[in-house]
């Protein structure tokens, strides 16, 4: 778990550097035209498979629309959408739904005590680290570092993510493979209470 640590932090400095040019919220807005259809108007998306983009750090947003159109991280969905887009388009969009509000979810009451005892202490007999240490205890995440906000994300999508970095089909998460570490540790149990807990927080 230790290493996992030594990871984070190096991340969290490699990411400090990292710049942006200045972002247009109305020309981001009137771009996601496009994209409400899977993730709502405002970006909150109403399927549990599309996740909610609203109230998301900008430079999260900005480096997954980077992965898609370069072909580091595959979403089938997403294919060819974001080719015709510039740097500056995807700054624009990221801060459109940054400045949005993130609608809440609701947990499950029976995975509620698991997913908690997971999210906030992870599993040391199997060397899980706390979803704490990146995303914050009210799961709102580190824009500098660029670690997502998680509260109120669907649970659908939270789980299927975990699954990904699990399995390798998603692994952007940087050399570090933190991500990749942590859900390689995880149940399809363990998983499903994460990513219902998850649903349930507030930032």
């Amino acid at each position: 778990m230790r290493n996992i640590f030594t990871r984070v932090l190096l991340v969290v400095g490699l990411i400090g550097s990292f710049g942006a040019s200045a972002a247009d919220i109305e020309a981001g807005k009137a771009a996601s035209a496009v994209c409400a259809g899977c993730h709502g108007a405002d970006g909150n998306s109403a399927v549990g498979n599309f996740p909610k983009l609203a109230g998301q750090g900008a430079k999260y947003l900005v480096k997954q629309m980077d992965d898609i159109k370069s072909g580091a991280r595959s979403v089938v969905e997403m294919t060819g959408l974001l080719d015709g887009l510039s740097a500056q388009d995807f700054n624009n969009l990221a801060a459109f739904y940054q400045s949005q509000i993130m609608s809440g979810g609701q947990a499950k009451k029976d995975l509620v005590e698991k997913g908690e005892a997971l999210y906030r202490a992870g599993n040391p007999a199997t060397n899980v680290a706390a979803c704490t240490a990146c995303h914050g205890p009210a799961g709102a995440g580190v824009e500098m570092a660029a670690f997502p906000a998680l509260a109120g994300q669907q649970a659908d999508y939270v789980a299927k993510q975990l699954k990904n970095f699990r399995s390798g089909d998603r692994a952007n998460d940087g050399d570090t493979r933190v991500m990749r570490s942590v859900s390689a540790r995880l149940s399809d149990k363990e998983i499903d209470a994460l990513a219902s807990y998850i649903s349930g927080l507030h930032k």
